[in-house]
Protein backbone atom coordinates (compact mmCIF):
# COMPACT_ATOMS: atom_id res chain seq x y z
CA UNK A 1 0.00 0.00 0.00
CA UNK A 2 3.07 2.62 0.82
CA UNK A 3 4.65 1.90 -2.61
CA UNK A 4 1.47 2.32 -4.26
CA UNK A 5 0.52 5.42 -2.54
CA UNK A 6 4.41 6.64 -3.07
CA UNK A 7 4.59 5.77 -6.89
CA UNK A 8 0.95 7.22 -7.71
CA UNK A 9 2.48 10.41 -8.31
CA UNK A 10 4.27 9.07 -11.03
CA UNK A 11 0.97 9.57 -12.83
CA UNK A 12 1.95 12.98 -12.88
CA UNK A 13 4.97 12.61 -15.19
CA UNK A 14 3.05 10.29 -17.81
CA UNK A 15 0.68 11.99 -20.45
CA UNK A 16 -2.67 9.41 -19.74
CA UNK A 17 -3.16 9.86 -15.94
CA UNK A 18 -6.72 8.55 -15.63
CA UNK A 19 -9.10 5.68 -16.98
CA UNK A 20 -11.19 8.06 -19.00
CA UNK A 21 -8.24 9.54 -20.60
CA UNK A 22 -6.90 8.47 -23.95
CA UNK A 23 -3.61 6.32 -24.65
CA UNK A 24 -0.96 8.53 -25.05
CA UNK A 25 0.60 9.40 -28.54
CA UNK A 26 3.95 7.73 -29.90
CA UNK A 27 5.01 10.89 -31.57
CA UNK A 28 6.38 12.76 -28.37
CA UNK A 29 7.37 11.49 -25.14
CA UNK A 30 6.16 12.23 -21.67
CA UNK A 31 6.34 15.87 -21.00
CA UNK A 32 8.85 15.29 -18.07
CA UNK A 33 11.43 12.47 -17.29
CA UNK A 34 11.18 12.28 -13.61
CA UNK A 35 10.75 9.19 -12.31
CA UNK A 36 9.74 7.87 -8.70
CA UNK A 37 12.77 5.56 -7.01
CA UNK A 38 9.96 3.21 -5.95
CA UNK A 39 8.92 2.32 -9.17
CA UNK A 40 12.40 1.10 -9.90
CA UNK A 41 11.92 -2.11 -6.92
CA UNK A 42 10.07 -4.88 -7.50
CA UNK A 43 6.71 -5.74 -5.81
CA UNK A 44 6.26 -7.91 -2.98
CA UNK A 45 4.40 -9.99 -5.02
CA UNK A 46 4.97 -9.80 -8.71
CA UNK A 47 1.89 -10.13 -11.17
CA UNK A 48 2.71 -13.24 -13.01
CA UNK A 49 0.06 -14.34 -16.48
CA UNK A 50 -0.21 -17.02 -19.04
CA UNK A 51 0.06 -16.68 -21.97
CA UNK A 52 -3.61 -16.91 -22.63
CA UNK A 53 -4.12 -13.73 -20.41
CA UNK A 54 -0.94 -12.19 -22.17
CA UNK A 55 -2.57 -12.39 -25.76
CA UNK A 56 -5.00 -9.79 -25.43
CA UNK A 57 -3.14 -7.47 -24.04
CA UNK A 58 -0.60 -7.88 -26.86
CA UNK A 59 -3.31 -7.79 -28.94
CA UNK A 60 -4.66 -4.76 -27.76
CA UNK A 61 -1.38 -2.61 -27.64
CA UNK A 62 -0.19 -3.85 -31.27
CA UNK A 63 -3.88 -2.43 -32.11
CA UNK A 64 -3.71 0.53 -30.38
CA UNK A 65 -0.07 1.53 -31.86
CA UNK A 66 0.09 0.00 -34.93
CA UNK A 67 2.89 -2.74 -34.28
CA UNK A 68 2.32 -6.39 -34.49
CA UNK A 69 1.30 -8.09 -31.55
CA UNK A 70 3.52 -11.28 -31.65
CA UNK A 71 6.78 -9.06 -31.87
CA UNK A 72 5.27 -7.83 -28.75
CA UNK A 73 5.14 -11.34 -27.37
CA UNK A 74 8.51 -12.06 -28.31
CA UNK A 75 10.04 -9.02 -26.65
CA UNK A 76 8.24 -9.91 -23.80
CA UNK A 77 9.99 -13.87 -23.93
CA UNK A 78 13.16 -12.71 -24.13
CA UNK A 79 12.70 -9.94 -21.63
CA UNK A 80 11.42 -11.45 -18.85
CA UNK A 81 9.93 -14.85 -19.76
CA UNK A 82 6.85 -13.50 -19.65
CA UNK A 83 7.26 -11.87 -16.62
CA UNK A 84 9.45 -14.69 -14.31
CA UNK A 85 12.90 -13.07 -14.80
CA UNK A 86 11.52 -9.01 -14.08
CA UNK A 87 14.89 -7.89 -12.64
CA UNK A 88 16.09 -5.44 -12.18
CA UNK A 89 18.63 -6.94 -14.28
CA UNK A 90 22.14 -6.10 -14.09
CA UNK A 91 22.25 -2.72 -16.56
CA UNK A 92 19.52 -1.96 -13.95
CA UNK A 93 16.37 -2.61 -16.74
CA UNK A 94 13.36 -3.38 -15.01
CA UNK A 95 9.38 -5.05 -14.99
CA UNK A 96 7.61 -7.09 -17.69
CA UNK A 97 9.13 -5.43 -20.80
CA UNK A 98 12.84 -4.88 -19.08
CA UNK A 99 13.05 -0.66 -19.84
CA UNK A 100 16.19 1.09 -18.63
CA UNK A 101 14.43 3.84 -15.74
CA UNK A 102 15.04 6.67 -17.74
CA UNK A 103 13.18 5.47 -20.62
CA UNK A 104 10.44 4.59 -18.63
CA UNK A 105 10.10 7.90 -17.35
CA UNK A 106 9.76 9.17 -21.17
CA UNK A 107 7.62 6.53 -22.54
CA UNK A 108 5.51 4.94 -19.55
CA UNK A 109 1.93 4.92 -19.89
CA UNK A 110 -0.59 4.13 -17.77
CA UNK A 111 -2.64 1.64 -20.09
CA UNK A 112 -5.06 -0.03 -17.66
CA UNK A 113 -6.11 3.62 -16.26
CA UNK A 114 -5.06 3.45 -12.01
CA UNK A 115 -3.28 6.76 -12.35
CA UNK A 116 0.14 4.87 -12.24
CA UNK A 117 2.48 3.94 -14.53
CA UNK A 118 3.91 0.98 -13.30
CA UNK A 119 6.89 -1.23 -15.44
CA UNK A 120 5.54 -3.88 -12.96
CA UNK A 121 2.30 -4.35 -14.69
CA UNK A 122 2.36 -6.32 -17.72
CA UNK A 123 -0.65 -3.73 -19.15
CA UNK A 124 1.60 -0.92 -18.46
CA UNK A 125 4.68 -2.52 -19.33
CA UNK A 126 3.77 -3.73 -23.17
CA UNK A 127 1.62 -0.79 -23.67
CA UNK A 128 4.30 1.52 -23.20
CA UNK A 129 6.77 -1.04 -24.95
CA UNK A 130 4.43 -0.95 -28.41
CA UNK A 131 4.25 3.03 -28.33
CA UNK A 132 7.96 3.03 -28.05
CA UNK A 133 8.24 0.88 -30.86
CA UNK A 134 5.50 2.92 -32.78
CA UNK A 135 7.55 6.05 -31.71
CA UNK A 136 10.76 4.66 -33.68
CA UNK A 137 9.16 3.67 -36.68
CA UNK A 138 7.38 0.46 -35.96
CA UNK A 139 4.59 0.93 -37.90
CA UNK A 140 6.01 0.85 -41.38
CA UNK A 141 9.56 -1.17 -40.56
CA UNK A 142 9.34 -3.59 -37.61
CA UNK A 143 12.58 -4.30 -37.76
CA UNK A 144 14.36 -1.12 -37.39
CA UNK A 145 11.96 -0.71 -34.77
CA UNK A 146 13.08 -3.77 -32.61
CA UNK A 147 16.33 -2.59 -33.70
CA UNK A 148 15.99 0.95 -31.80
CA UNK A 149 14.73 -1.33 -28.78
CA UNK A 150 18.06 -3.26 -28.71
CA UNK A 151 20.91 -1.94 -30.52
CA UNK A 152 22.13 -5.47 -31.45
CA UNK A 153 21.01 -7.82 -34.74
CA UNK A 154 20.96 -10.94 -33.38
CA UNK A 155 18.26 -9.15 -30.65
CA UNK A 156 16.16 -8.35 -33.69
CA UNK A 157 16.73 -12.01 -35.33
CA UNK A 158 16.08 -14.05 -32.14
CA UNK A 159 12.33 -11.61 -32.00
CA UNK A 160 11.17 -11.41 -35.71
CA UNK A 161 11.70 -15.28 -35.61
CA UNK A 162 10.32 -15.63 -32.58
CA UNK A 163 7.54 -13.73 -33.36
CA UNK A 164 6.71 -15.67 -36.66
CA UNK A 165 6.54 -18.91 -34.65
CA UNK A 166 3.59 -17.08 -32.49
CA UNK A 167 1.97 -15.79 -35.39
CA UNK A 168 1.62 -19.48 -36.42
CA UNK A 169 1.82 -21.55 -33.67
CA UNK A 170 -0.11 -19.26 -31.00
CA UNK A 171 -0.76 -21.00 -27.82
CA UNK A 172 0.27 -24.22 -28.78
CA UNK A 173 3.81 -23.03 -29.56
CA UNK A 174 4.13 -21.15 -26.92
CA UNK A 175 3.09 -24.09 -24.67
CA UNK A 176 5.48 -26.81 -26.42
CA UNK A 177 8.51 -23.90 -25.94
CA UNK A 178 8.02 -23.24 -22.39
CA UNK A 179 7.39 -26.63 -21.43
CA UNK A 180 10.28 -27.96 -22.89
CA UNK A 181 12.29 -24.67 -21.63
CA UNK A 182 11.13 -25.49 -17.76
CA UNK A 183 12.05 -29.14 -18.66
CA UNK A 184 15.28 -28.64 -19.21
CA UNK A 185 15.84 -25.89 -16.87
CA UNK A 186 14.66 -27.74 -13.88
CA UNK A 187 16.45 -30.86 -14.94
CA UNK A 188 19.87 -29.05 -15.65
CA UNK A 189 19.37 -27.78 -11.48
CA UNK A 190 18.37 -31.36 -10.28
CA UNK A 191 21.97 -32.42 -11.73
CA UNK A 192 23.77 -29.16 -10.58
CA UNK A 193 22.43 -30.29 -6.93
CA UNK A 194 22.75 -33.75 -6.89
CA UNK A 195 26.21 -33.22 -8.00
CA UNK A 196 27.11 -30.52 -5.60
CA UNK A 197 25.53 -33.16 -2.61
CA UNK A 198 27.85 -35.64 -4.00
CA UNK A 199 30.92 -34.23 -3.72
CA UNK A 200 30.23 -32.43 -0.17
CA UNK A 201 29.64 -35.73 0.77
CA UNK A 202 32.93 -37.30 -0.94
CA UNK A 203 34.61 -35.11 1.02
CA UNK A 204 33.33 -36.01 4.16
CA UNK A 205 34.33 -39.28 3.31
CA UNK A 206 37.97 -38.02 2.29
CA UNK A 207 38.05 -36.31 6.06
CA UNK A 208 37.20 -39.20 7.83
CA UNK A 209 38.96 -41.69 6.00
CA UNK A 210 41.95 -39.53 6.66
CA UNK A 211 41.89 -39.50 10.71
CA UNK A 212 41.05 -43.04 10.11
CA UNK A 213 44.62 -43.64 8.22
CA UNK A 214 46.03 -41.06 10.99
CA UNK A 215 44.62 -42.84 14.10
CA UNK A 216 45.97 -46.37 12.54
CA UNK A 217 49.12 -44.78 12.27
CA UNK A 218 49.46 -43.45 15.46
CA UNK A 219 48.74 -47.17 16.72
CA UNK A 220 51.41 -48.55 14.65
CA UNK A 221 53.51 -46.43 16.17
CA UNK A 222 52.83 -46.38 19.70
CA UNK A 223 55.41 -47.30 22.05
CA UNK A 224 53.23 -48.38 24.94
CA UNK A 225 50.45 -50.92 25.04
CA UNK A 226 47.91 -48.57 26.17
CA UNK A 227 48.43 -46.14 23.77
CA UNK A 228 48.46 -48.41 21.47
CA UNK A 229 45.02 -49.80 22.59
CA UNK A 230 43.45 -46.31 22.65
CA UNK A 231 44.67 -45.54 19.19
CA UNK A 232 42.90 -48.71 18.03
CA UNK A 233 39.64 -48.03 19.00
CA UNK A 234 39.32 -44.32 18.06
CA UNK A 235 40.16 -45.35 15.20
CA UNK A 236 37.43 -48.17 15.18
CA UNK A 237 34.64 -45.85 16.66
CA UNK A 238 35.72 -43.78 13.57
CA UNK A 239 35.21 -46.48 11.16
CA UNK A 240 32.15 -46.55 11.78
CA UNK A 241 31.09 -43.19 10.79
CA UNK A 242 33.59 -44.00 7.86
CA UNK A 243 30.99 -46.55 6.69
CA UNK A 244 28.39 -44.01 7.41
CA UNK A 245 29.97 -41.59 4.55
CA UNK A 246 30.25 -44.42 2.33
CA UNK A 247 26.95 -45.30 2.09
CA UNK A 248 26.06 -41.51 2.03
CA UNK A 249 28.32 -41.36 -1.56
CA UNK A 250 26.98 -44.19 -2.68
CA UNK A 251 23.33 -42.57 -2.02
CA UNK A 252 23.80 -38.86 -3.99
CA UNK A 253 25.77 -40.94 -6.58
CA UNK A 254 22.31 -42.75 -7.10
CA UNK A 255 20.88 -39.45 -6.73
CA UNK A 256 23.33 -37.74 -9.51
CA UNK A 257 22.69 -40.96 -12.12
CA UNK A 258 18.67 -40.66 -11.87
CA UNK A 259 19.65 -36.82 -12.08
CA UNK A 260 21.74 -37.59 -15.30
CA UNK A 261 18.76 -39.58 -16.64
CA UNK A 262 16.39 -36.94 -16.24
CA UNK A 263 18.56 -34.87 -17.85
CA UNK A 264 18.88 -36.89 -20.69
CA UNK A 265 15.23 -37.52 -20.73
CA UNK A 266 14.53 -33.88 -21.29
CA UNK A 267 17.14 -33.22 -24.16
CA UNK A 268 15.46 -36.18 -26.36
CA UNK A 269 12.05 -35.01 -25.74
CA UNK A 270 12.94 -31.16 -26.58
CA UNK A 271 15.17 -32.08 -30.13
CA UNK A 272 12.65 -31.09 -32.62
CA UNK A 273 11.24 -27.80 -30.44
CA UNK A 274 15.22 -27.23 -30.33
CA UNK A 275 15.35 -26.82 -34.42
CA UNK A 276 12.45 -24.43 -34.46
CA UNK A 277 13.80 -20.73 -35.64
CA UNK A 278 13.90 -18.63 -32.32
CA UNK A 279 13.61 -21.48 -29.71
CA UNK A 280 17.40 -22.46 -30.01
CA UNK A 281 18.58 -19.59 -27.95
CA UNK A 282 15.31 -19.92 -25.32
CA UNK A 283 16.36 -23.94 -24.95
CA UNK A 284 20.41 -23.32 -25.26
CA UNK A 285 21.21 -25.26 -28.70
CA UNK A 286 24.08 -25.25 -29.66
CA UNK A 287 25.65 -22.61 -32.22
CA UNK A 288 27.37 -24.02 -35.39
CA UNK A 289 29.66 -22.70 -37.64
CA UNK A 290 31.95 -24.61 -40.15
CA UNK A 291 33.55 -27.47 -37.79
CA UNK A 292 33.25 -25.94 -34.62
CA UNK A 293 30.63 -25.10 -32.36
CA UNK A 294 30.24 -22.43 -29.66
CA UNK A 295 31.64 -24.14 -26.13
CA UNK A 296 28.78 -21.90 -24.20
CA UNK A 297 24.88 -22.04 -24.72
CA UNK A 298 22.86 -19.44 -24.36
CA UNK A 299 23.31 -16.68 -27.27
CA UNK A 300 24.36 -13.10 -27.28
CA UNK A 301 22.14 -12.12 -24.35
CA UNK A 302 23.54 -13.70 -21.56
CA UNK A 303 27.22 -14.83 -23.11
CA UNK A 304 29.84 -12.21 -23.34
CA UNK A 305 33.12 -12.70 -23.08
CA UNK A 306 36.21 -9.79 -22.89
CA UNK A 307 38.89 -9.66 -26.30
CA UNK A 308 41.42 -10.16 -23.37
CA UNK A 309 42.31 -11.82 -20.20
CA UNK A 310 43.66 -9.94 -17.04
CA UNK A 311 46.91 -11.80 -16.86
CA UNK A 312 47.48 -14.32 -19.46
CA UNK A 313 46.08 -15.87 -23.49
CA UNK A 314 42.52 -17.11 -22.31
CA UNK A 315 38.76 -16.39 -22.90
CA UNK A 316 36.78 -15.92 -19.83
CA UNK A 317 32.98 -16.66 -20.68
CA UNK A 318 30.57 -15.43 -18.63
CA UNK A 319 27.24 -17.06 -18.57
CA UNK A 320 24.49 -17.59 -16.15
CA UNK A 321 25.18 -20.84 -13.44
CA UNK A 322 24.45 -24.03 -15.19
CA UNK A 323 24.11 -22.91 -18.76
CA UNK A 324 25.28 -25.87 -20.91
CA UNK A 325 28.44 -26.44 -22.26
CA UNK A 326 29.34 -28.15 -25.66
CA UNK A 327 32.13 -29.89 -26.79
CA UNK A 328 33.74 -26.99 -29.63
CA UNK A 329 35.35 -29.51 -32.51
CA UNK A 330 35.59 -33.14 -32.79
CA UNK A 331 38.30 -34.98 -30.68
CA UNK A 332 39.39 -37.07 -27.54
CA UNK A 333 39.48 -36.24 -24.09
CA UNK A 334 43.30 -35.94 -22.54
CA UNK A 335 42.39 -35.49 -19.13
CA UNK A 336 39.06 -35.03 -17.04
CA UNK A 337 38.49 -33.61 -13.74
CA UNK A 338 34.71 -34.10 -12.36
CA UNK A 339 35.93 -33.83 -8.69
CA UNK A 340 37.87 -30.52 -9.30
CA UNK A 341 41.69 -29.97 -9.80
CA UNK A 342 43.24 -26.99 -8.04
CA UNK A 343 42.40 -23.62 -9.94
CA UNK A 344 40.97 -24.97 -12.14
CA UNK A 345 38.39 -26.73 -10.86
CA UNK A 346 36.01 -29.22 -12.82
CA UNK A 347 37.37 -28.96 -16.12
CA UNK A 348 38.30 -31.33 -18.61
CA UNK A 349 40.62 -31.35 -21.84
CA UNK A 350 40.47 -32.10 -25.22
CA UNK A 351 42.60 -32.78 -28.46
CA UNK A 352 40.61 -31.48 -31.52
CA UNK A 353 40.93 -33.19 -35.04
CA UNK A 354 42.28 -29.55 -35.78
CA UNK A 355 45.62 -30.24 -33.64
CA UNK A 356 44.45 -28.13 -31.30
CA UNK A 357 44.57 -28.73 -27.73
CA UNK A 358 41.63 -27.05 -25.49
CA UNK A 359 41.33 -26.63 -21.43
CA UNK A 360 37.53 -25.97 -20.15
CA UNK A 361 38.15 -24.68 -16.71
CA UNK A 362 35.42 -23.57 -13.66
CA UNK A 363 32.55 -26.46 -14.52
CA UNK A 364 30.09 -26.99 -12.08
CA UNK A 365 29.19 -30.27 -13.42
CA UNK A 366 31.08 -32.48 -15.73
CA UNK A 367 29.04 -35.12 -18.36
CA UNK A 368 30.13 -38.99 -17.27
CA UNK A 369 31.04 -39.55 -21.29
CA UNK A 370 33.88 -36.77 -20.93
CA UNK A 371 37.07 -39.09 -19.57
CA UNK A 372 40.08 -39.83 -20.79
CA UNK A 373 39.93 -41.35 -23.64
CA UNK A 374 36.71 -40.40 -24.78
CA UNK A 375 35.79 -39.46 -28.25
CA UNK A 376 33.98 -36.32 -28.47
CA UNK A 377 31.65 -34.53 -31.56
CA UNK A 378 31.06 -30.98 -32.17
CA UNK A 379 28.27 -30.15 -29.82
CA UNK A 380 28.32 -33.02 -27.69
CA UNK A 381 27.16 -32.13 -24.09
CA UNK A 382 30.30 -31.67 -21.76
CA UNK A 383 29.18 -30.50 -18.64
CA UNK A 384 27.38 -27.42 -17.05
CA UNK A 385 29.01 -23.44 -16.21
CA UNK A 386 29.69 -22.89 -12.95
CA UNK A 387 32.85 -21.34 -10.73
CA UNK A 388 34.58 -24.09 -9.45
CA UNK A 389 38.12 -23.97 -8.54
CA UNK A 390 39.89 -20.09 -8.33
CA UNK A 391 36.79 -18.23 -9.87
CA UNK A 392 34.61 -15.07 -8.76
CA UNK A 393 31.72 -15.91 -10.68
CA UNK A 394 30.02 -18.67 -13.02
CA UNK A 395 31.65 -18.51 -16.26
CA UNK A 396 33.83 -20.76 -18.78
CA UNK A 397 37.67 -20.39 -18.47
CA UNK A 398 38.95 -21.87 -22.32
CA UNK A 399 42.45 -21.08 -23.06
CA UNK A 400 44.68 -23.25 -25.38
CA UNK A 401 47.08 -25.96 -24.26
CA UNK A 402 49.82 -24.75 -24.49
CA UNK A 403 49.09 -20.85 -24.19
CA UNK A 404 49.99 -19.77 -27.05
CA UNK A 405 47.46 -17.15 -27.83
CA UNK A 406 43.95 -15.89 -26.95
CA UNK A 407 41.27 -18.10 -27.96
CA UNK A 408 39.39 -15.12 -28.99
CA UNK A 409 41.67 -14.42 -31.64
CA UNK A 410 41.06 -17.54 -33.63
CA UNK A 411 38.62 -16.73 -36.48
CA UNK A 412 36.06 -19.34 -35.33
CA UNK A 413 35.85 -17.63 -32.38
CA UNK A 414 35.28 -14.73 -33.68
CA UNK A 415 32.87 -15.79 -36.26
CA UNK A 416 30.31 -16.69 -33.56
CA UNK A 417 30.65 -12.79 -32.15
CA UNK A 418 26.90 -11.73 -32.31
CA UNK A 419 25.28 -15.34 -33.03
CA UNK A 420 26.50 -17.16 -30.18
CA UNK A 421 28.13 -14.39 -27.83
CA UNK A 422 28.18 -10.31 -27.08
CA UNK A 423 31.32 -8.68 -26.76
CA UNK A 424 32.06 -7.28 -23.71
CA UNK A 425 34.76 -4.93 -23.96
CA UNK A 426 33.93 -2.72 -27.45
CA UNK A 427 32.19 0.61 -27.78
CA UNK A 428 28.37 -0.68 -28.21
CA UNK A 429 25.74 1.39 -30.05
CA UNK A 430 22.84 -0.25 -27.83
CA UNK A 431 24.69 2.42 -24.91
CA UNK A 432 22.34 5.25 -26.83
CA UNK A 433 20.56 7.03 -23.92
CA UNK A 434 16.79 6.23 -25.53
CA UNK A 435 18.02 2.40 -25.68
CA UNK A 436 15.18 0.40 -23.90
CA UNK A 437 17.26 -2.70 -22.80
CA UNK A 438 21.02 -2.55 -22.23
CA UNK A 439 22.88 -6.07 -22.77
CA UNK A 440 25.17 -6.65 -20.32
CA UNK A 441 25.17 -9.99 -19.64
CA UNK A 442 35.55 -27.60 -3.66
CA UNK A 443 36.95 -29.83 -1.36
CA UNK A 444 39.95 -32.00 -2.85
CA UNK A 445 38.71 -35.02 -4.79
CA UNK A 446 39.83 -37.94 -7.30
CA UNK A 447 41.60 -36.74 -10.38
CA UNK A 448 41.24 -38.95 -13.25
CA UNK A 449 44.78 -37.51 -15.39
CA UNK A 450 46.68 -34.21 -13.50
CA UNK A 451 48.94 -32.64 -11.19
CA UNK A 452 47.91 -31.36 -8.05
CA UNK A 453 48.35 -27.81 -9.09
CA UNK A 454 48.67 -27.96 -13.02
CA UNK A 455 46.28 -30.00 -15.02
CA UNK A 456 48.53 -32.82 -16.75
CA UNK A 457 47.77 -35.95 -19.01
CA UNK A 458 49.92 -38.22 -20.13
CA UNK A 459 48.56 -38.64 -23.36
CA UNK A 460 49.03 -34.71 -23.85
CA UNK A 461 52.25 -32.82 -25.00
CA UNK A 462 52.99 -30.71 -21.83
CA UNK A 463 51.97 -29.97 -18.70
CA UNK A 464 48.45 -27.19 -18.60
CA UNK A 465 49.88 -24.86 -15.84
CA UNK A 466 46.64 -22.80 -15.32
CA UNK A 467 47.47 -19.42 -13.77
CA UNK A 468 45.08 -17.14 -11.71
CA UNK A 469 46.09 -13.40 -10.44
CA UNK A 470 42.47 -12.24 -8.82
CA UNK A 471 40.21 -14.72 -9.95
CA UNK A 472 40.04 -15.82 -13.90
Amino acid sequence: MKRLLLVALVALAAAASASAAPLPSADTPNLTSVLFPQLLLPPAQPQQLSFDQLLPIWQGAGQAYGVPWSVLAAINKVESGFGQNMGPSSAGAIGWMQFMPDTWARWGTDANGDGVADPWNAEDAIYSAARYLAATGGASDISGAVFAYNHAQWYVDEVLQLAQQYDSGGTAFATTLDTAQQQLDQARQAVLAANGRLLAAEAVLMRLESREERLMTTAQKAAGFSDRLAAQKAATLLDYRVQAAEGEVDARRVELRTAQDALTAARDQTVGTAFTPGAGAVLGSPTYSGGYVFPVAGGPGLVHVGHTHHDYPAADIAAPEGTQLYALADGTVTGAWPGGNGNCGIGFTIATVDGLTWTYCHLSYLEPAVSAGAALTAGQPVGLVGHTGHAEGPHLHLQLHPATGYPQDEAWFQSFAGTAFSWTDSVQSNAAPDNVFAVVGAAPSTVESGSPRGLESASAPGPVVYFTASGA
